[in-house]
């Protein structure tokens, strides 16, 4: 058995969600972290585990971006997914996942420099400041009244309706 690490669960799925669509790149990965857990982690706990998780054949380069491998693919295919949960309950599915999983070949290793990584997480950080609009940030939930329940209309004459 093999050590798992908080920050390779956390960046297999940062990757994952970035990199739907097209390979992401470095600041996208890192927005999904942040969107995800709240906080980036270090630079250098990041480079050992993009290191890791390429060695592993979970993550890949591609196209100038990272994505996940057939194997990574099939590895988050594999977890149980429920749409609405919470981002903690995600890692932790992952993270029990991970523990279990064996790779079936190895990768090519992905050995990034600190300094990339710094670049990245600094780059994000001046988009969050900009007034331009990040679509991994969560969209803010509206107060909810108490005192109405949703979808019931309220009747003037006491909620009670006669037919004649």
């Amino acid at each position: 058995m093999h050590p798992i690490h908080d920050v390779d669960v956390l960046l297999l799925l940062a990757t994952a969600v970035s990199s739907k669509r097209r390979p992401a790149e470095l600041a996208e990965i890192m927005a999904a972290a942040d969107l995800l857990q709240g906080s980036i982690p270090l630079d250098v706990d990041l480079a050992a585990a993009f290191l890791r998780l390429s060695v592993q054949d979970l993550i890949g380069e591609e196209a100038g971006g990272f994505t996940l491998t057939r194997g990574g693919r099939e590895f988050m295919s594999g977890i149980a997914h429920k749409r609405k949960a919470e981002a903690a309950e995600r890692l932790l599915g992952v993270k029990q996942a991970l523990a279990d999983y064996t790779p079936k070949d190895e990768g090519t290793a992905i050995a990034l420099a600190t300094e990339q990584i710094s670049a990245a997480i600094l780059a994000h950080r001046v988009f969050l400041k900009s007034p331009g609009r990040n679509m991994l940030v969560p969209k803010p939930k509206p107060a909810v009244d108490k005192s109405k329940r949703p979808g019931q209309w309220r009747r003037g004459d006491g909620g009670s309706r006669s037919r004649h």
